[in-house]
């Protein structure tokens, strides 16, 4: 039997607010444990929670970023549940009355993924489990940060089909502003709705939930895995049980967690505390005009206004911190194309060897506009100019300084050139050989001996004249 596999999405996305949802404490991330709560997020009686205007502004643009209807009444409610780290045992989200519905987002080759709902809601704690001591300590730091969870119509058939989307979901968010979407701090998870049923038929199998997987890498395995696993238990005669699951990275497998709850079993009922959120016609329409330009609107604009290359516009944009920094480098007078070249190479392969984001980047735009300038210039080659941007990149530091420090400015003397070469082809006589019976591999050698001895200072197409010319002498 063909199977198919069907997906839905909840994402939970931090939003980027100074303050939390409903109180005045810091949502830094990291901190002491316990140092960024006061008596509303830990929910000491007596508190009463007020809402976070900004936080409702983030909802809307992202709502209508990702094509949601807006609703002009919504409301807050209690989900009820009793775990260490909720210490007021529920949870102020949105169920009843979201703040945006039936949205869209086009994912590329023909795929639209719909959106069901987005609403606001309030995180909790943070469990932190010692096996060595075999307990578990609650910090409740994270307790009222506010987010967002984003939840998509079970319109996924593969795991390429939610990275894709996810991609474009984080990068919307960014461009927005409203959240930074870090995995690696929690700014963004995912849990992962799946179920298998026979190809061909429309009615929904048996789905289990995969809980806060934070990579995309761990998204993809998790996805294969579980289809597999269901897959297999269908066609050996047996059952699905509707549970949640946590991924184990270093099983590369998912396990049990509990039976999945449905939401009669959190009782809802609306937040007392709390008055409904009424939007006019006229703050829509300002959020709508104050709505900024996306990553599509970037690529595009890019390609008209600089000249450059689908797929440099498509990178360059990947991330709104690198599209940002792309923007700055060419304010400061570097050529787009050079600007683009070196971000696509030497700058993101610098973020991969550190694991790094390109908005926790050391790097400035002005240490890389002056090296491409030097570049330009001719006081640098192409080959230095990788070895200072190699040395300036973690500190940011002077790049004239450093070259100056160092004797690497571009050796520009004719004379110099000349006399590395006539030096190299006396030392080398066979290679000047090699090259003139045929062998062409002969001339890069010679090539190489010269700039040895140039130490990498010569301009390399000079170098390449002077021994072409010197070969071609008689």
């Amino acid at each position: 039997m063909t199977w198919e596999t069907v997906i839905g999405l909840e994402t939970h996305v931090e939003l980027a607010t100074e303050t939390k949802i409903f109180c005045s404490c810091t949502t830094a991330f990291g901190g002491a444990p316990n140092t960024h709560c006061c008596p509303v997020c830990t929910g000491m009686p007596g508190t009463l929670p007020v809402l976070n205007e900004k936080v409702l502004e983030f909802a809307v643009r992202a709502g209508l970023a990702l094509n949601c209807a807006i609703t002009r009444k919504s409301r807050f409610d209690r989900k009820n549940y009793f775990y260490p780290d909720l210490p007021k045992a529920y949870q102020i989200s949105q169920l009843y009355l979201p703040i945006c519905r039936d949205g869209a987002v086009d994912i590329g080759g023909g795929k639209t993924i719909g959106i069901h709902e987005l609403h606001m809601e309030e995180d909790a704690g943070k469990l932190i489990h010692d096996p060595w001591t075999d307990q578990t300590c609650c910090d409740y730091n994270r307790c009222g940060v506010p987010l967002i969870e984003i939840v998509t119509e079970p319109d996924f058939r593969t795991a390429d089909e939610v990275i894709a989307y996810l991609e474009q979901l984080r990068s919307t968010l960014q461009y927005l502003g409203v959240s930074d979407c870090k995995m690696q701090e929690g700014s963004l998870r995912c849990d992962v709705n799946l179920s298998v049923r026979p190809a061909g038929s429309t009615e929904l199998g048996t789905r289990t939930e995969m809980k806060n997987l934070n990579s995309f890498k761990a998204i993809s395995r998790a996805i294969q895995y579980e289809s597999r696993r269901q897959i297999e238990l269908l066609e050996e005669g047996k059952r699905v049980i509707q549970e949640t699951r946590r991924w184990d990275e270093n099983k590369d497998a998912t396990y049990a967690m509990r039976s999945k709850e449905n939401a009669q079993d959190y009782r809802y009922f609306p937040d007392p505390d709390l008055p409904p959120v009424e939007l006019s016609e006229a703050y829509l329409e300002h959020l709508r005009s104050a709505q900024p330009e996306l990553a599509p609107a970037r690529m595009e604009r890019y390609q008209r206004q600089f000249g450059l290359p689908a797929y440099d516009t498509e990178m360059l944009t990947s991330q709104k911190a690198l599209s940002d920094f792309f923007e700055a480098v060419v304010a400061l007078g570097a050529p787009a194309k050079q600007a683009s070249n070196w971000i696509m190479g030497e700058v993101l392969r610098a973020l991969s060897a550190r694991s790094m984001e390109a908005a926790d980047m050391p790097l400035s735009p002005a240490t890389l506009a002056r090296l491409i300038a030097l570049v330009a210039e001719g006081k640098l080659n192409r080959n230095t100019a990788v070895t200072v941007f190699e040395a300036v990149f973690d500190s940011d530091g002077d790049v004239d300084a450093y070259v100056a420090d160092h004797g690497l400015e571009q050796i520009r003397d004719d004379s110099l050139v000349e006399a590395a070469v006539d030096k190299a082809f006396a030392d080398n006589p066979k290679s000047v050989e090699d090259y003139r019976s045929g062998k062409e591999k002969a001339f890069g050698f010679l090539v190489g001996q010269v700039m040895r001895q140039l130490r990498g200072k010569a301009d390399p197409k000079a170098v390449n004249e002077a021994v072409r010319r010197k070969l071609t002498e008689q």
